[in-house]
């Protein structure tokens, strides 16, 4: 009998490190924030260097090189318009002025309000996770970009 029930435990033991272990690996393979103001900042280059048709087409490529794990580049006009989305190309040419997340906050019009008064910014507030799914804790660098503010967010634990 308590061989049975050591074979029990051995095997929920096991079933619960692989699960433990795969969620932190994935944890540490998250975009960190220097990768994040890094990639904002290679992106408000290639807009610069090849135009902004370009520039957005390639942001909006999701297989593009301005997506990366979790992590991927909007950017938006100073009314609200999606212009890039890394993550959705149906939010492309949408207005997202009214834009709120879980908690009310108005995230799309703070971000174009501080973005008048700073050239570059962090920004908090709470969004899907495309790749764990659920509503997480997110920070959006960005950077003013002439008329356009270009934006990278990581999600926080």
């Amino acid at each position: 009998m308590i061989r049975k029930e050591f074979k029990k435990v051995a095997v929920f033991a096991a079933v619960a490190a692989v699960a433990l272990s795969s969620g932190m690996a994935w944890t540490a393979d998250r975009v960190t924030a220097k990768e994040a103001e890094a990639m904002v900042k290679k992106a408000v280059v290639f807009i610069k260097t090849n135009g902004k048709a370009k520039g957005y087409a390639e942001i909006t490529n999701k297989k593009g090189q301005f997506v990366d794990r979790e992590f991927y580049i909007s950017v938006y006009t100073m009314d609200g318009t999606m212009m890039a989305h890394g993550g959705n190309e149906k939010m492309v040419g949408r207005n997202f002025i009214e834009l709120k997340d879980i908690d009310g906050k108005e995230l799309v019009r703070e971000r174009l309000d501080l973005v008048k008064t700073k050239p570059s910014f962090w920004q908090d507030y709470k969004w899907s996770n495309p790749v764990s799914k659920t509503i997480e804790a997110k920070s959006m660098y960005c950077e003013r970009l002439e008329d356009n503010v270009v934006c990278g967010g990581i999600y926080r634990l």
